[in-house]
């Protein structure tokens, strides 16, 4: 067994979009260390692109915006028997169909369903799955850098993902009463992923990114899928409720002196 002690293991992966996401990339490194994965996607567009990518894995569809179908899917897969070590969730969704609009002109709907499918899908799935997932099981979810950052671009996603956050917090401690279950996030800096891309500005911000990163060299979506695989397994046991910033160093470097020099000159 290796140091991870994946192999063998269930993980239930949920998010999967297309090769460049972060549920891909955590998908291969489970993969590689022998983790029985379970993909849940969203559409049969995004079935198809799973099992392409992954040919030995499982897939379900699962649309989380109905909370019937997370209570479908948990069915299917509690049919096949045996017990999850580990579950990713791996989903955000914001409207941007009417283009980006100042914070304050947030249309409450759009908020909303950004809250239901970003936020409250990690709380349903958790609730529905508990009786499958094993005593020591953990389940991760992907976050942001910073949520504290008002970066304009990204509209109210990061307020979504604040309450994402602290979701983590009351999951631990509610699921204490019954198991030892652990919830942490991975809080990437910016990603050169399909969904970032499509955020209005995206682009620019990524390539101040790599500007402001020490190593000046953008952060990868492995380097992120590594930690997320960190956290589903048991050497990360003592770690709970907890949001692990990947970011390469670039919180700490805001003040690079290339980066002041053209800001003032």
């Amino acid at each position: 067994m290796g140091f991870l002690g994946l192999a063998g293991k269930k993980i239930v992966v949920f998010g999967l979009a297309n090769k460049k996401s972060v549920a891909c990339a955590i998908t291969r490194i489970l993969v590689e260390e022998g983790a029985e994965v379970i993909q849940v996607v969203r559409s049969e567009q995004r079935a198809e692109t799973a099992i392409k990518l992954f040919p030995g894995t499982t897939v379900h569809i699962c649309d989380v915006e109905d909370e019937r179908n997370i209570i479908r899917v948990r069915d299917e897969i509690a049919g096949k028997g045996g017990s999850i070590a580990g579950i990713v969730h791996s989903i955000a969704f914001a409207n941007y169909t009417e283009g980006l609009k100042p914070f304050h002109q947030t249309l409450k709907r759009d908020f909303l369903q950004a809250v239901d499918i970003s936020c409250f899908s990690l709380i349903s799935i958790s609730n529905h799955f508990r009786e499958l997932l094993d005593i020591d099981a953990a389940v991760v979810t992907i976050s942001i850098s910073t949520t504290r950052m008002a970066a304009e671009n990204y509209g109210y996603m990061a307020p979504v993902k604040a309450a994402l956050e602290s979701s983590l917090c009351f999951l631990a401690k509610s699921f204490s009463a019954f198991s030892r279950v652990r919830f942490n996030a991975v809080c990437p800096g910016l990603l050169k992923t399909s969904a970032s891309a499509g955020i209005p500005g995206y682009v620019d911000s990524y390539l101040f990114a790599e500007m402001a990163i020490p190593r000046k060299m953008a952060l990868e979506t492995g380097e992120a899928a590594n930690v997320a695989v960190f956290l589903l397994s048991e050497r990360s046991s003592g770690i709970n409720g907890q949001c692990l910033v990947v970011d390469a160093g670039m919180g700490l470097n805001f003040f690079d002196r290339e980066i002041v020099e053209k800001a003032v000159r």
